[in-house]
């Protein structure tokens, strides 16, 4: 049975359903409310210098490579991609970073100079990491999240402990040196959650950091999507830009179509790849899963403060990508998780892509990323951006022992209001529904609706989580789930 899909949002885990729904032969449309596609991965360009908007870590290659590998491709069949090394650097104080290499054996190097003795116990902890990493990136994130018996492997059982522990507490168990347990929490932070509320499970993220290693796409993570568009298109997608989905149309329980535009466009089945309580709203109250309030008690991964700098000259004493942890951690999860403010003393992070890659800047000159995590829902004013980014370059500029903010030649902003302008985002979060335990897997919400047939749902507020790599496999997820139940519906309609 061939249906004709609508799909709302262009995002990673979109084009990644996108790309299943038509390789099964169906008719989908994405309808895309900005001027380019990619969702939060999308791209500035000005002057010679181009930023990735969103997403600047690539990591998990793996989960791409599988995702093209079910087209008959590979990624290097549309980008080049680099490894990183260093992975990334970690400051503390005044010129005093520890650099993250990019093999396992350095690492260890690494450590056993910080605390004598931990190179041993970073080696067992990285062993049991890969094990969840086999266990959770090729088995159990590729499940829908519809019970809870998916969980329940013979493996798993085994492991059921690590639900019930947390990252920080395994972590400090085994490492005494606060900086160099800073650097192991710091992976789950992608998980939009505290490595204190976080299943020690999760220690996946800390192999798919040490482990695997840190990677760049020439010309930035829009290649990505660019990719995936390529696909999609050969596959026979149409995407429709500038196309603000307004309203899905419900009768008898059943959507059958969308209105963007003013247009109303007929369809099988929509497919939602936006933020999912803008999703719900653009139904009847009365067709909506969860309500507000359900949405009020989520932990919710953070928002950010991004800054784009375009400098006219190379900065220093810096890597590809740099965290910024010389203030308290605890203090700013604080800020972000407990009592939600404005940070006092924010960690920060920033990102030199062209240190990597000579496409994203003019020759000599360089193009920073800065981000600052924040409580999602917070108010964002010009003034409030403008404090924030002369807090945080001061500190970079003592911290890397350079001057720099007399040599930026422009500066583009993100917060907030961006994230709620451009993404519809719940709150202006920037990633999603925190991967605590009690959101985790079939706790999440669903890709399929129960209110609404032929209603789904993908992305990193449903099943896997946020991410990009957890995307991609979200979109996997949902088209699966669709041919699952048209192919039911179908087999009924015989009978």
């Amino acid at each position: 049975m061939k249906l004709n899909i609508s799909i709302i949002g262009s995002g990673f885990s979109a084009l990644s359903a996108a790309c299943y729904l038509a390789k099964d032969g169906h008719k989908v449309t994405i309808f895309e409310k900005n001027k380019t596609i990619g969702g939060r991965a999308r791209q500035l360009k000005k002057d010679g210098f181009t930023f990735d908007i969103g997403p600047t870590w690539y990591w998990m290659p793996d989960v791409f490579e599988r995702f093209f590998a079910d087209f008959g491709k590979q990624p290097s069949d549309f980008y080049q991609l680099i490894k990183l090394n260093p992975a990334y650097s970690v400051y503390f104080a005044k010129n005093d970073f520890i650099t993250i290499e990019d093999t396992l054996d350095k690492i260890c190097e690494t450590f056993e100079k910080e605390e004598p003795g931990s190179s041993q116990k970073l080696k067992k902890f990285i062993a049991n990491a890969q094990h969840n990493y086999e266990v959770a990136i090729k088995d159990l994130v590729y499940r829908p999240g519809i019970t809870p018996f998916e969980l329940m492997t013979p493996v798993t059982i085994k492991k059921l402990d690590q639900f019930f522990s947390t990252i920080k507490k395994d972590v400090r168990k085994e490492f005494k040196n606060d900086r160099l347990a800073k650097i192991l929490e710091f992976p789950v932070l992608f998980l939009g959650a505290k490595p204190d509320n976080t299943p020690s499970f999760y220690s996946f993220m800390n192999y798919a950091d040490f482990g695997i290693g840190t990677f760049h796409p020439k010309k930035g993570m829009y290649e990505v999507i660019l990719a995936m568009e390529q696909l999609a298109k050969s596959l026979g997608v149409t995407i429709k830009t500038e196309s603000s989905v307004d309203q899905i149309m419900v009768s008898d329980s059943e959507a059958t179509s969308i209105i963007s535009n003013g247009e109303i466009y007929n369809c099988d089945v929509v497919l939602s790849g936006a933020d999912y309580h803008h999703s719900e709203t653009l139904v009847e109250k009365k067709y909506r899963q969860y309500s507000e309030a359900y949405w009020e008690k989520k932990i919710f991964a953070p928002s950010s403060l991004l800054f784009y700098v375009a400098f006219d000259k190379k900065i220093k004493n810096v890597n590809h990508h740099t965290l910024f942890f010389d203030v308290d951690f605890e203090a700013h999860a604080k800020e972000i998780y407990d009592t939600p403010k404005w940070p006092e003393n924010p960690l920060f992070y920033a990102s030199f892509p062209s240190l990597t890659d000579k496409s994203v800047a003019p020759e000599g000159q360089e193009a920073g990323i800065f981000l600052i995590p924040l409580a999602p829902g917070l108010e964002d004013t010009a003034e409030l951006r403008s404090l924030y980014f002369d807090k945080i370059m001061k500190r970079f500029e003592n911290l890397t022992s350079q001057s720099v903010v007399n040599n930026i030649i422009f500066k583009e902003s993100f917060c907030v209001k961006d994230f709620i302008n451009d993404y519809n985002s719940y709150k202006g979060n920037a990633y999603g529904m925190a991967n605590t335990l009690m959101q985790t897997a079939f706790l999440r919400p669903k890709l399929k609706s129960k209110k609404v047939n032929n209603l789904y749902f993908t992305g990193q507020l449903t099943v896997p989580g946020p991410g990009v790599p957890p995307s991609l496999i979200s979109g996997k997820l949902v088209a699966e789930l669709i041919k699952k139940h048209h192919t039911l519906k179908a087999h009924e309609s015989v009978i």
